[in-house]
């Protein structure tokens, strides 16, 4: 995780990216990375994973305090919270390890709107992510915190490789094939909630196949995919 200051105003909605950059070789590398933070802090916070083979991870993860980073002046992006379907207010948010930031922001913005009467509670969070072991989860204890003290925000987390984490006692599986289990679980159906995708991309598209099967439309689904497969 790196927390940018952007040196000055930067707008940006929950859900939204920015595109952070580094000068190498005289060559400028960019990548967009989903916002973790809330527009209501100061500084941008970016949560990713180090890719050693990568051409932009690397020499962002060697960056130090202090060291400056380039970041383009506007934030893009739809995947944001979507509260314009009245009959909708339920929120089905599904991720894997970095694919987790934008819904982090999401939580973030609605705790302190909700603290300060700026939000009634009347649209609940439902968060599914996953990760190969739990040291890979990010923001687990922030938002189990977060889960404790609000009737808003229900978190759950699943490791896919427990084999390889032998202290986890939580839930197993991989994102895509628990969808069903806690959509039922949460009550969140075609009629009453939109699903929100972000991270692998292959769970992304395996889950809109399974949120599909069970009702959902074009209109209630949101994705980002986090980076494009390769072709086969």
């Amino acid at each position: 995780m790196i927390r940018v200051d952007p040196g000055a105003e930067f707008s940006f909605l929950p859900g939204q990216y920015a595109t952070l950059g580094v000068e190498k070789d005289a060559r400028r590398l960019e990548r967009p990375y989903s916002i973790a933070s809330s527009p209501y802090e100061k500084e941008l916070e970016f949560f990713f994973e180090l890719v050693p083979e990568g051409q932009t991870t690397p020499p962002l993860y060697d960056l130090q305090p202090g060291d400056e980073v380039l970041l383009r002046k506007v934030a893009k992006g739809r995947f944001t919270f979507d509260t314009t379907q009245p009959e909708r207010t339920r929120h089905l948010m599904l991720s894997t390890v970095t694919g987790i930031a934008p819904f982090v922001s999401y939580a973030r913005t609605l705790f302190k709107d909700w603290k300060e009467g700026r939000f009634a509670g009347d649209h609940s969070l439902f968060l599914l992510t996953g990760a190969s072991r739990s040291w890979e989860f990010g923001y687990r204890e922030e938002l189990e915190k977060l889960a404790s003290e609000t009737p808003w925000l229900t978190c759950a987390f699943t490791v896919s490789r427990p084999w390889e984490d032998d202290d986890w006692k939580g839930e197993t599986g991989r994102v895509d094939d628990l969808i069903r289990k806690y959509a039922d679980q949460w009550g969140c159906t075609t009629a009453n909630s939109i699903a929100y995708l972000c991270g692998h991309p292959e769970m992304v598209e395996h889950g809109k196949g399974m949120l599909k099967r069970i009702g959902f439309q074009k209109e209630n689904l949101k994705e980002e995919v986090y980076w494009a497969p390769k072709a086969a």
